[in-house]
C-alpha cells in the first residue's frame, strides 16, 4: 500500500508523538501509540499484501492470491529485497498452473533475490526442477533436485522428490 520508506517515516513520526505523550504524563496513551508505531515497523519487514496472499494460497484460493498480489503495483519501490523474492515466488507458483515459461522466469528471479526460509527456497528449486524436466533438461533438473534436497532439512518435500525422480527415469 505504501512505499517501504513511507512506512518507516510514519513509524518515526508516531514514535515522536508517543514520546510527547510520555512527556505530558499520559503513559497509557504513549504505550498505545508506541504499539501503533510497531505495526508500521512490522509491515516494513513483512508486507501486508504478501501475508494476505500467503493466507489465500494456504486456503487453496488462487484467485484471492492473485487479487492480493495485484495490489502491489511497483514491487521494487514498495518491497524489500526478500519481499521481492517472495512476491516473485508467489507469482511463480500461481503461473506454474498455466504458463510454465513465465513461472520459470518468476521462480528464477525469486531464487536470485533470495527467500528467507530454506524450505521455501527448496520448494522454488523443486518447482524449477519440474519445469526443467518438462522441457527435457535432465541435467539441470538433477542439479536443482540435489540443491532442493540439501535445503529440505526437515524432509517436508521428500515425497515430491521421490515422485520427480521416478518421472525423471522415464526421460
Amino acid at each position: 500500500m505504501f512505499n517501504k520508506n513511507i512506512k518507516l517515516v510514519l513509524a518515526v513520526l508516531i514514535t515522536v508523538w508517543s514520546v510527547y505523550e510520555f512527556s505530558q504524563g499520559n503513559i497509557m496513551n504513549g504505550i498505545s501509540i508506541l504499539l501503533l508505531a510497531g505495526i508500521f515497523v512490522l509491515f516494513y519487514f513483512k508486507n501486508e499484501f504478501i501475508l494476505l496472499a500467503f493466507l489465500q494460497l494456504r486456503k487453496q484460493n488462487f484467485e484471492g492470491t492473485k487479487k492480493w498480489l495485484s495490489y502491489i503495483k511497483n514491487p521494487e519501490a514498495a518491497l524489500t529485497v526478500k519481499q521481492q523474492g517472495y512476491y516473485n515466488y508467489l507469482h511463480g507458483i500461481m503461473l506454474s498452473q498455466t504458463n510454465i515459461t513465465q513461472a520459470e522466469k518468476f521462480l528464477r528471479k525469486a531464487v536470485r533475490l533470495g527467500l528467507a526460509m530454506d524450505h521455501d527456497l527448496a520448494m522454488a528449486k523443486l518447482q524449477l526442477a519440474g519445469i526443467a524436466m518438462t522441457k527435457r533438461r535432465k541435467r539441470e533438473a538433477t542439479n536443482l533436485m540435489a540443491e532442493a534436497k540439501k535445503l529440505d532439512k526437515h524432509g517436508m518435500l521428500k515425497e515430491q522428490m521421490q515422485m520427480m525422480k521416478q518421472q525423471m527415469k522415464k526421460i
